[in-house]
């Protein structure tokens, strides 16, 4: 496709998610907006919202909607943010009705609409082609599993026209396994998905001595205390259960050698039950539920380890920007080995009995209360080899804008050289 390089007007590209609320995905896409070159591309953002507004329209729901927690960063940079009403399962009908009504009414002002929502991909994206005249639509894997019951089932058959051999779409996707799990095995074999690592300002993620006494204090955390750390919101992919039990396996082999506590940074609907589950297990005084956090650098550098046990990732962020930090990470096997990046990295099932994983964290290098002197190098050594991997955000940020203006993906050793020349 070509541009007319004429006008003075940034692209524009709809960016479409369930909610902005602080999650993987949308702080992948929040970096990318910081460091795109906001003079050549802007983003917009359309949500799924349970509001009610007078008349279900975009603006009317938007006003009914509470806040989310990406809103007001996305606006200062530039963004405009609109709603749809979230598709039920018996509401296809008025989805797509409302989806129709909004890309009508705003028909030419995007050049591409880029879906992280692939469990909706197949409805809005044909529908920002025929409505609003989008000419680039986008399906972009970020998840490598659904969750049990109906609710997987349907998101499975949902996805469905997305593995298809005539798929109209662009599809990318954070990792092969991600690729696969959405797009089928057949598109990943035939090259039909591009992989596109996620995007990280590994500069902020540096482990930080003075951050880390900070949130030590707030917490009522000695220097003493071996913090185990976890990331991420409560929901089924997450395994919180797992990581309860395997906590409560690691104070039983701490012994008398000091304070070992768990703290976990996140929120979601399985909170409460979780809190229930630790209270159950004996643990409760010894882990920090700290909620949703917007200084996340700052919570890594804080912890001495962190232990992941996924159920299944795309490709998880966190697990990048604790390696930024220079974190040892216990993670499991279920996550894309594209994710160890770094010697700090060991996987184990979760298969394993939790006393497994708590043997692991014990007596693993790195891993122990004996933590390695030297973090800042560490994490210095680490953030190079991210780089060099390609997850560094300012390289991912122009790759897409090229792909926007353009329609064709650079790979990445040609964008970073560009990148490097000017």
């Amino acid at each position: 496709m070509s541009k007319d390089t004429r006008t003075t007007e940034p692209l524009r590209v709809l960016q479409v998610f369930g909610t902005l609320n602080l999650g993987g995905a949308e702080s992948r896409v929040a970096e990318l907006y910081r460091a795109v070159d906001r003079s050549r591309v802007q983003f917009d953002f359309l949500v799924h919202t349970e509001a009610k507004g007078a008349d279900d329209s975009s603006d009317a729901l938007m006003t009914a909607r509470k806040p989310e927690h990406f809103d007001g960063i996305l606006r200062e940079l530039g963004a405009r943010i609109f709603a749809v009403p979230r598709f039920h399962g018996s509401n296809l009908s008025a989805y797509k009705k409302a989806l129709r009504r909004f890309f009508a009414a705003h028909s030419g002002e995007w050049i591409a609409v880029h879906g992280h929502m692939t469990s909706m991909a197949a409805v809005y994206l044909p529908i920002a082609g025929e409505e609003g005249s989008v000419p680039l639509l986008i399906a972009h894997a970020r998840s490598a599993g659904t969750d049990p019951g109906l609710k997987g089932i349907v998101t499975n058959l949902m996805r469905k026209p997305l593995r298809a051999t005539d798929c109209p779409y662009f599809r990318f996707a954070v990792s092969e396994i991600a690729g696969e799990a959405v797009f089928g095995k057949a598109a990943m074999r035939k090259g039909n998905v591009q992989v596109i690592p996620n995007a990280v300002n590994l500069e902020q993620f540096a482990y930080d001595p003075a951050a880390r006494e900070r949130i030590r204090v707030e917490h009522n955390l000695s220097e003493d205390t071996f913090v185990i750390g976890h990331v991420g919101s409560f929901r089924f992919a997450k395994n919180h259960e797992f990581l309860l039990k395997v906590f409560a396996a690691r104070k039983q082999l701490h012994g008398d050698a000091g304070e070992v506590k768990l703290l976990l940074v996140g929120d979601g609907e399985r909170m409460q039950e979780m809190q229930k589950l630790a209270a159950a297990e004996g643990i409760a005084d010894d882990v920090v539920f700290a909620g949703n956090q917007s200084d996340i650098a700052a919570y890594y550098s804080a912890m001495d380890a962190l232990v992941f046990p996924s159920r299944y990732e795309g490709m998880p962020g966190t697990v990048i920007e604790a390696q930024a930090a220079g974190l040892p990470c216990l993670i499991s096997d279920a996550i894309t080995k594209e994710v160890v990046l770094t010697e700090l990295v060991r996987q184990l099932s979760i298969q394993d009995a939790p006393e497994k994983w708590a043997e692991e964290v014990k007596t693993t290098p790195g891993l122990s209360a004996e933590v390695a002197t030297g973090r800042e190098q560490t994490s210095a050594t680490a953030r190079q080899q991210l780089a060099a991997a390609g997850f560094d955000s300012k390289t991912q940020a122009e790759r897409l804008t090229g792909f926007y203006m353009t329609g064709v993906m650079e790979p990445p050793s040609v964008t970073e050289e560009k990148r490097t020349k000017t």
